[in-house]
């Protein structure tokens, strides 16, 4: 990663989402590992919550902070497994004027190589833009988590990352 020193940073809002049908706020590792990484980071956790595995709860969240003007970007941790009760995805694929970035998943898969091996098919981590908010979905582990973060996210929410970063590409979002 290369850094441009000499350009201020730029914090953003960004929205973490636990989606599991167990996890409380007290035993939710995987969300109080991202949020911790975000504020290190010196972004804003602008929301946080927990919602269960279910597509109609999961769009209805998501699109509610899509259409928050507070919210820049949303990081989701859980259901992007294979299971039936995994349906992250699923979810993000009925947001309305969802554009998908194929890249994130592709990615993710690959740092996560580095880490399981081969158990790193088992995950469908994506991500997409709608209406002007970035949306990635990682995988639940507290591990999942560090490497979308430290792997990816940390550079690409940084405005100052060269040569380009989502952020830099956020006040054109919504052009048409």
């Amino acid at each position: 990663m290369a850094i441009d020193t000499g350009k201020p940073f730029t914090a953003i809002n960004i929205a973490v989402l636990t989606v599991s049908d167990t996890r409380t706020p007290e035993t939710d590792t995987s969300g109080d590992i991202l949020a911790a990484r975000i504020e290190e980071a010196g972004h804003v956790v602008a929301g946080r919550t927990i919602v269960q595995d279910d597509a109609s709860l999961l769009v209805a969240q998501f699109e509610g902070w899509i259409d928050d003007p507070a919210i820049d970007a949303v990081i989701s941790t859980g259901g992007t497994g294979l299971t039936g009760r995994d349906v992250t995805p699923e979810a993000l694929a009925k947001i309305e004027g969802a554009r998908d970035i194929p890249g994130f998943g592709e990615v993710f898969r690959w740092l996560s190589y580095k880490s399981i091996g081969t158990s790193t098919v088992q995950s469908r981590a994506c991500a997409i833009v709608a209406r002007g908010t970035y949306i990635f979905a990682l995988p639940g582990s507290n591990g999942a988590v560090k490497d979308g973060w430290d792997g990816i996210l940390a550079e690409q929410l940084d405005n100052r990352n060269r040569p380009c970063n989502f952020v830099e590409l956020m006040p054109r979002l919504r052009e048409s």
